[in-house]
């Protein structure tokens, strides 16, 4: 496995027991279809959260967050549209999408959780 799929799944690790431990319910992980993937969809009470997971090693080119561009988001509204037609959840009021942002520090990692974050 290439360092960077280490890295990115090290992160999503991070990421859902961030999640787990401020009560989100994990609905799907790493969740594919024909237009792309969705790192993590997550119950919040009665909100559905499709979460993008941006993981580095360093933050010398920027907050990780940073990554996710205009054309990103877009891309997944698009997929949780599919993953709301698929899936079809009861009793949910809304929708959010999310960015966690995981850098490996030298002092052991640091997570932000944007919520809402486009």
């Amino acid at each position: 496995m290439a360092v960077r799929a280490v890295l990115g799944r090290w992160g999503e690790d991070l990421a859902v027991r961030h999640l787990e431990a401020a009560g989100y319910e994990v609905l799907s992980r790493n969740w594919r279809c024909r237009e792309g993937e969705i790192d993590v969809v997550a119950r919040a009470g009665s909100v559905i959260c499709f979460v993008e997971v941006k993981t580095r090693s360093g933050t010398a080119f920027g907050e990780p967050a940073e990554a996710v561009s205009w054309q990103k988001a877009q891309r997944l509204r698009r997929l949780a549209g599919r993953w709301l037609a698929v899936h079809r959840p009861q009793h949910w009021s809304g929708l959010r999408f999310d960015v966690v942002s995981v850098v490996r520090a030298p002092d052991g990692p640091q997570l932000t959780h944007l919520e809402g974050a486009f």
